[in-house]
């Protein structure tokens, strides 16, 4: 199969992933990554984690040393794409030059939504996404005192609990009625809520935040929409991310909440593939378009991809999984739990040890596992094999998971 030159614009986990598989699969042609940081390709995950808690350099979290790339002839580029030539299949730089392709893979990401109030711009509001934010706000942890969370997401509470294990006052705000309302079950979300509380995190719902005040550069607290005030030297925001469609869309290639794909991670451009958490894709196991943003949605896309430019094409057909580490608590996610209409409690939230198994029209959706790994990996071989659990066996602790999957 000739593809020719494949160049992959993005050198995150998707990115990575498709240029290692490609290697892999025995792919000869030119390979170059197009990577817009100054940094080998590097995890993401431990930026908001175990990275920002600890002491170690940006070296522990590259995937792979730089004698990879050149014992691999993978090219990694330190520039950023701004357009792309269709019809002569060429990528256009910022420097100046241009890359001709045989097929190229949008592999571009998201950035952070920004806060839009008053003095939302100053040096002590931060974001959490890449190496340099992480770095960034290691250095700031170190002399701030008092931190509002602005964000009750993954990454804003997986943050307020590196913040307060650190020693600072920490406030987290959000508009929902919980936390992480839109990615888990009341009874995950009430299980979270409460140990932050007993760690000392104060957590305000159903507020938003109305303006940062500040005594020149320096912030002093931050109001909210119910008329309080909340005094505070550092900001950290999470309050979600937007897919970088723009390259494709100025290329004329179909965007709506990502870049549209159809089950092969193809675009309308059958020269260029989009993947990771800027690809909206078809899904035959969801009956619809998915935008997902996962470690394991954007190297399994990767791997699919690499598998078509080397003559193995097939649908992608993933199963999605997630995780978050919070303080002590790890709470994994199986499968796809939002609308569902019924939850069974498997183990006990109060020997911190439980799962949420996920129905929805008396179909298994998802498992939320906490502290129960084991669980967890049931949920993701179970749900792969498109096998159903009755609910009463799922809350039975004395039905033998394995047994389900024999």
């Amino acid at each position: 199969m000739t593809v020719g030159p494949v160049l992959i614009v993005g050198a995150g986990h998707a990115g990575f992933q498709v240029a290692a598989s490609l290697r892999q699969a025995g792919f000869k042609d030119r390979l170059a990554v197009i990577n817009d940081e100054a940094h080998l390709p590097y995890q993401r995950p431990p930026l908001s984690k175990a990275y920002l808690k600890g002491s170690g350099g940006p070296d522990t979290l590259m995937f792979r040393p730089r004698k990879f790339y050149d014992e691999h002839k993978i090219e990694l580029i330190a520039d950023r794409a701004i357009a792309i030539d269709r019809a002569a299949r060429r990528l256009k730089l910022a420097s100046g030059s241009a890359l001709d392709y045989g097929h190229l893979v949008l592999a571009t990401g998201a950035r952070n939504r920004l806060l839009d109030i008053p003095n939302a711009r100053l040096p002590n509001v931060r974001y959490l996404r890449i190496l340099d934010d992480s770095e960034d706000l290691r250095a700031r942890l170190a002399s701030a005192k008092r931190v509002v969370v602005i964000g009750a997401g993954f990454i804003g509470l997986e943050f307020a609990a590196t913040a307060r294990i650190k020693g600072l006052e920490v406030d987290v705000l959000e508009l929902a009625s919980r936390v992480m309302a839109r990615a888990v079950t009341a009874e995950v979300s009430d299980y979270f809520q409460n140990r932050h509380a007993q760690a000392g995190v104060r957590i305000h719902l159903g507020v938003m935040a109305t303006s940062i005040e500040a005594d020149g550069d320096e912030i002093t607290g931050v109001s909210l929409s119910d008329g309080r005030h909340i005094p505070a030297d550092l900001v950290v925001v999470g309050v979600g991310v937007l897919p970088n469609v723009e390259l494709a869309a100025e290329a004329g290639l179909p965007t709506a909440s990502g870049i549209v794909v159809d089950q092969h991670l193809l675009t309308a451009d059958p020269a260029i593939s989009a993947i990771g958490d800027c690809a909206l894709f078809e899904s035959p196991r969801f009956g619809g378009s998915l935008r997902l943003e996962s470690v394991q949605n954007a190297t399994d896309h990767a791997r699919c991809v690499a598998a078509r430019l080397t003559g193995e094409d097939r649908p992608y057909d993933g199963q999605p999984w997630f995780w978050s580490d919070q303080g002590d608590d790890k709470l994994q996610i199986a499968g796809l739990t939002t609308g569902y209409d019924k939850v069974v409690l498997r183990g006990d939230p109060a020997q911190k040890a439980f799962s949420a198994f996920c129905y929805r029209a008396g179909k298994l959706v998802g498992i939320e596992s906490v502290n129960r790994a084991g669980d967890h990996m049931f949920g993701r071989r179970f749900l792969g094999m498109h096998r159903q659990l009755a609910p009463e066996h799922a809350a039975d602790p004395g039905f033998d998971l394995k047994a389900a999957l024999a």
